[in-house]
């Protein structure tokens, strides 16, 4: 037994993996990793060697899954750019405890049929950890791989992300079980293939039956969501400031606004706090509806008592055409090190956050269901705040659309943007809303209650969409 060919082996698998994620869909792979995985397990006898077995896949499996982070690093190439490769490194060390740990504890049972089928439990626990610790980040999970697929991914209202997980791991397991002679001498072989054509038949036919049986509905209420696609090493440039506020208003007032209800704008669209300049709040104006409104992320600042000074917060307001802020919403989930730097205080030496401004973001008071004349109820959202399962309305005031603003520009051309989206996709069907998504670049769409993509604006794109909202009701 050469170990290290094995992890060598098991590293490579993590990383093909990956290709059964958006925007590849490469479905088999997904499942021939995994059973990899389980083999190279097979060979492997220690305790401490399985864990490091489960940490190489994992290793491979997120520093691969996640190297579209590192792209954020590269619009300020002088002060980051240097981090590309420890963030990389970081992300896979980290991250692939969360399949060292599950192969580690499945080890500790002596059949094989417990020690595999319990891997697939303890991979679901520590996913679930895995979308809270630290503040969590719960990307790519395994059930991602089914989002081609509108009919599979409607069994989400019913069991959730985590529950589409565990549908898909048990499926992983039983495919490896599959290889087995033991399993066509014992005939078993009848369960696992009957049990997996009926959770992937039955899901489809669940969906298909679901999706035939409610055709989209369009409420009157018109949106109009405008992605103006600027490089984000172009921003937050001195110089560009106020054209990229103009490019804004001039596209959102494009062929006219006369049957529009509501314009809206991506995260911190607007380089200005409107709420501290009269003069910019009067100009924005020009691109809100004759008896509508206009909603825009920003930066927003409140005087910080504990400080003394002004701290800045990720935050949206929503604007009718007199220039009046009807109501606001700051982002409640910061990301670390993007937003904030966490346990700053104690560490030794001054870091300082990726994105502009030297103060860290405050956070917001949580969830929130915005209710405006003229607008029908809304739940806010700020970038990637649309990846956590079950936490994107207010329980106790549901709403009756959730809008998700975004800016995807830190990625560039690669696999981020379309996962990040497809989480939005995820969210729209487990809350049985339409969810609004507008990026300032990246990728904007629209999906009903049920997932299906109403409107969509492409990757890094320049234009705007007008829709009838589908599945809202205005009074």
């Amino acid at each position: 037994m050469n170990l290290k060919r094995i992890y060598m082996l098991a590293i490579i698998a993590g990383v093909i993996s990956v290709w059964a994620f958006p925007p590849y869909f490469v479905l088999p792979i997904f499942f021939a990793s995994i059973c990899a995985l389980f083999a190279f397990n097979d060979v492997i006898e220690t305790k401490k060697h399985k864990f490091w077995l489960g940490w190489f896949f994992g290793f491979g499996h997120f520093a691969y899954g996640f190297s579209w982070v590192g792209n954020a690093l590269l619009v300020d190439v002088t002060n980051f750019g240097w981090l590309y490769p420890i963030a990389l490194i970081a992300c896979g060390s980290f991250f692939g405890l969360f399949f060292a740990i599950p192969l580690w504890l499945s080890s500790y049972h002596k059949n094989k049929l417990l020690k595999d089928f319990s891997f697939v439990i303890y991979f679901i626990l520590f996913e679930w950890i895995r979308s809270f610790i630290f503040t969590g980040f719960p990307w790519n999970m395994a059930g991602t791989i089914w989002a081609f697929s509108d009919e599979i991914l409607q069994v989400l209202s019913v069991i959730g992300a985590f529950g589409l997980s565990f549908f898909t791991m048990l499926i992983a397991v039983m495919i490896y079980q599959l290889t087995y002679r033991e399993t066509y001498k014992n005939k078993i072989y009848l369960i696992y293939i009957s049990a997996i054509v009926l959770l992937i038949g039955g899901s489809f036919l669940y969906g298909y039956l679901k999706l035939k049986d409610n055709p989209i509905k369009f409420s009157d209420f018109k949106v109009r969501i405008v992605q103006p696609a600027i490089p984000q090493v172009q921003k937050w440039s001195q110089d560009a400031l106020y054209n990229n506020f103009k490019e804004h208003i001039e596209l959102s007032a494009k062929d006219g606004l006369d049957d529009v209800d509501l314009v809206i704008w991506g995260e911190t669209a607007t380089p200005y706090p409107l709420d501290m300049d009269k003069a910019k709040l009067e100009e924005i104006t020009k691109a809100i509806p004759k008896n509508g409104h206009l909603i825009t992320g920003l930066v927003r600042y409140a005087y910080n008592i504990e400080t003394g000074k002004f701290s800045p917060y990720n935050s949206m307001f929503v604007i009718d055409k007199k220039g009046e802020i009807k109501d606001f919403y700051d982002k409640y989930h910061l990301v670390p090190f993007g937003e904030y730097i966490p346990l700053k205080k104690y560490l030794p030496f001054n870091i300082k956050k990726i994105t502009k401004g030297l103060a860290d973001f405050m956070k917001g008071k949580g969830r929130r269901t915005l209710s405006i004349a003229g607008i029908p109820s809304f739940s806010p959202i700020i970038c990637y705040e649309v990846i956590f399962p079950n936490a994107v309305v207010n329980e106790k005031n549901k709403p009756e659309w959730i809008l998700n603003l975004t800016n995807d520009g830190w990625y560039g051309v690669s696999a981020g943007p379309y996962q990040h989206l497809i989480s939005a996709k995820f969210r729209s069907i487990e809350e049985s809303r339409t969810l609004v998504r507008v990026a300032n670049s990246g990728i904007s769409a629209i999906f009903d209650k049920y997932g299906r993509e109403i409107a969509s604006i492409g990757l890094n794109e320049k234009n705007y969409v007008d829709v009838f909202l589908p599945n809202v009701d205005l009074y």
